[in-house]
């Protein structure tokens, strides 16, 4: 089926006329009807819009029009990015029926170069969560067992691609809301380098940690998407003017030979499952395989990551969800004064852990309170920056375990936060330390055949290291399997 290949694939396709890019979008909106039921990865599907842009697309290129490595290709956005007329409720009730005047610069760069957009897909609440449960629709379904979690925030995204509704997508990552959910959905996620990829037009959580980037099927096409959307933005004051690292020439490149991977010591050990640190030793030995030398590093600031994340994430979302009061856009509720229609409409429209995060914040920030805690915490993360920038010394790249476990039950954690914020317990330092990190498939976990994920950071600014060593061991396991992990993945829709 053409929805199985790989975006270079169907590209490659539609250079050479194989396939139109309507055919293409049709066989995609096709595949999301037969099978989203189950796996619920989209919140909105854009028939009538994504043919648009297909037909768009065909005009162009049977025009003559020099199109762009991606054009006519589909893909999935995560419904924290604002797309003009198309509704964007980032997972909330708050905003349930807004259409966005705007789009953010993401969906511009996406348009300008004939990406298809096929719909939004489900997301946590405002982006807090692990799971995809905490969305105010309903939950998203792994789509290796539709009884487990896709991973969160952006677990649609993610899911879109593992059922093969989508060979592409767009997260955010805010502390592994890329990298998470693609490990456990055997996916590849990139969190870019911070400032690397705008953030106008992208609803915010915590602006100092959210970062918008690619996710595909494979390494190469993570690449290309990246070289699409990334680069330098007047209209975020945090764009580094600065140009793309050459990511998809290092993709192509994939060698590691004579380059030091560091293994982060306090990123394994307890709290990880067996079948997790077995893949990601498996995956040591391929690198060490290919020539490249293995050595540890220590990042003993890493201990305190989680504590200062969850103080400074929720303290900015306190801050920035304060827009949503009744009065300017979103739902209304309620009648009587300001302070009344505020307090019933942030009742209604926020969910619980938004809630929770809201007062943890307010909190946080509180006269007598601000220097113990958010203050604190701001110390604990420049002492994980100076962590990384040693690590860096002895290591081109640094690598851990993506996330310390495959996809649990549905419902399992929901009613424990602590259990919850767990899982984005390797991820979460490269978010306050602004570096950049991708998740690629390790292997299967023997105690329940899972995917689990192998995280590859860099230096700020180094992203095509990542995707340099990415694409080595991709190579080297994909030979190893015999095929990518994903046709392993349950056939969904068959009958």
């Amino acid at each position: 089926m053409i929805y199985e290949k790989n975006a270079t694939e169907m590209a490659t396709a539609l250079e050479k006329g194989e396939i139109s890019a309507v055919e293409l979008t049709r066989a995609h909106l096709d595949r999301i009807a037969a099978v989203d039921g189950e796996v619920k990865a989209f919140l909105y599907v854009d028939n009538e819009g994504a043919l648009a842009q297909a037909r768009d697309v065909d005009q162009r290129r049977k025009s003559g029009e020099k199109l762009s490595p991606l054009a006519g290709v589909p893909l999935a956005l995560k419904d924290v990015m604002v797309q003009q007329g198309v509704p964007t409720t980032c997972g909330s009730k708050m905003l349930e029926g807004w259409r966005p005047p705007y789009d953010s610069t993401v969906v511009s760069r996406l348009k300008a170069a004939g990406v298809i957009i096929l719909g939004k897909t489900n997301m946590d609440e405002f982006a807090m969560g692990s799971s995809t449960e905490n969305s105010a629709y309903f939950p998203t379904h792994n789509p290796w067992d539709l009884t487990r979690i896709p991973g969160g925030s952006g677990g649609g995204s993610s899911a879109s691609l593992a059922a093969f509704e989508a060979p592409l997508a767009i997260g955010t990552d805010t502390g592994g809301s890329i990298r998470q959910p693609a490990a456990v959905t055997g996916t590849v996620g990139v969190k870019p380098t911070y400032g690397g990829v705008s953030r106008y037009g992208l609803v915010a959580f915590s602006s100092s940690l959210d970062q918008a980037g690619p996710c595909a099927r494979n390494v190469l096409d993570a690449a290309y998407l990246h070289e699409v959307i990334g680069g330098y933005d007047p209209m975020d004051s945090t764009s580094i003017s600065a140009p793309i690292p050459p990511v998809v020439a290092a993709a192509k490149n994939a060698s590691v030979k004579g380059m030091k991977i560091g293994v982060i010591k306090e990123l394994q050990g307890d709290g990880y499952q067996a079948g997790v640190l077995k893949r990601f030793n498996e995956s040591l030995e391929e690198l060490a395989k290919l020539g490249a030398e293995i050595v540890e590093v220590s990042c003993p600031n890493f201990e305190y990551a989680l504590a200062a994340y969850y103080l400074i994430a929720p303290s900015e979302c306190s801050s920035n969800l304060a827009r949503f009061d009744a009065m300017r856009y979103g739902i209304r509720v309620g009648e009587g004064s300001a302070e009344e229609v505020m307090n019933a409409t942030r009742e209604v429209g926020f969910g619980k852990e938004v809630k929770r995060r809201i007062i943890l914040g307010t909190y946080a920030l509180s006269s007598g309170y601000y220097d113990a805690y958010y203050g604190s915490a701001q110390k604990v993360r420049t002492l994980i920056s100076r962590d990384f920038e040693n690590a860096f010394t002895k290591a081109d790249v640094l690598v851990s375990p993506t996330a310390p476990t495959t996809a649990f039950k549905i419902g399992e954690k929901s009613n424990d936060p602590i259990a919850m914020y767990l899982n984005d317990i390797a991820t979460i330092p490269t978010n306050l330390a602004g570096v950049c990190g991708i998740s690629i498939p390790s292997g299967l976990a023997e105690e329940d055949g899972l995917p689990a994920g192998f995280q590859i950071m860099a230096g700020a600014m180094k992203d095509d290291r990542l995707y340099q060593v990415g694409a080595a061991l991709e190579v080297a396991l994909n030979s190893k399997w015999g095929a990518p992990i994903l046709s392993k993945a349950p056939k969904l829709g068959a009958k």
